[in-house]
């Protein structure tokens, strides 16, 4: 088994529930994140979330993450390629070229799943209770990685889905980033999908779309939103992923103890 990825604490804060960790992840390459801790619950279950394009770490971890928190559930949030701390204005144009988009994607594959395998090697975190959460361009990439990380237990994809039916390059796209291939791969595992009605970047049909290729169990839950959901959405998904992590590995336990 080669050596867990190297991450090293750059600030250590105490917040309300927890901490709050600025972290950096190396493997050949060096990723910024902010981890969330719980207080009490130890080892706590652990969350990677992917932020959608133009976003960064702060904002899931800052919502999401927090949600999360609030229900003993611990959380990592990353900066994706050519996002938040890692921002590069003349390397950001070049991803019009078709195939410098496809090496960028293939970065953020290759970097969501070395930050996956950093959750595994966290004291604080229990490595067999881990989920993935991504939004809009991060549950693209989530699903992809999830599908191919059997560790991952649970996923929930916030205004996700397939990719569009008119997408330039298409056809070379799908061989790097096919959403349907990648979901049919997720059961038995839990998988919850949450999206707006009136989403208009996502369309609901593409959402649609997504949900029948996915095995049972599945949900799609349609919230009165656009591309950005309410809050009640995001406190609903840690909810759902409380019962998928915490609720349901207790219930499980209970029925293997002896009488």
């Amino acid at each position: 088994m080669p050596p867990p990825p190297q991450l090293t604490i750059r600030d250590d804060q105490a917040i309300r529930g927890g901490r709050r960790l600025s972290v950096e992840i190396r493997d050949g390459v060096t990723v910024p994140g902010v981890m969330l801790l719980p207080a009490w619950r130890r080892p706590a279950p652990g969350v990677l979330l992917l932020h959608g394009y133009s976003s960064r770490k702060e904002q899931m971890a800052e919502s999401v993450g927090e949600a999360l928190l609030a229900h003993e559930i611990a959380s990592l949030a990353i900066d994706l390629p050519l996002h938040g701390e890692r921002t590069d204005t003349m390397q950001a144009q070049s991803i019009r070229n078709p195939l410098a988009l496809l090496g960028q994607w293939k970065l953020a594959i290759r970097e969501a799943t070395m930050a996956i395998h950093a959750l595994q090697h966290v004291p604080e975190i229990d490595p067999t209770q881990l989920a993935l959460v991504g939004y809009s361009m991060g549950s693209f990439l989530g699903v992809i990685v999830a599908a191919e990380q059997p560790v991952v237990r649970a996923v929930v994809l916030a205004a996700g889905g397939d990719l569009p039916a008119q997408t330039p390059f298409a056809g070379l796209i799908r061989t790097v980033a096919d959403p349907l291939r990648s979901v049919r791969k997720l059961a038995p595992r839990p998988l919850l999908m949450v999206h707006g009605r009136r989403d208009r970047t996502i369309q609901p049909e593409q959402a649609e779309r997504l949900f029948a290729a996915a095995g049972e169990p599945k949900e799609l839950r349609w919230w009165d939103a656009g591309h950005y959901l309410p809050p009640a959405a995001i406190d609903d998904a840690a909810r759902w992923l409380k019962g998928r992590l915490i609720e349901d590995v207790q219930t499980e336990a209970a029925r293997a103890a002896p009488d």
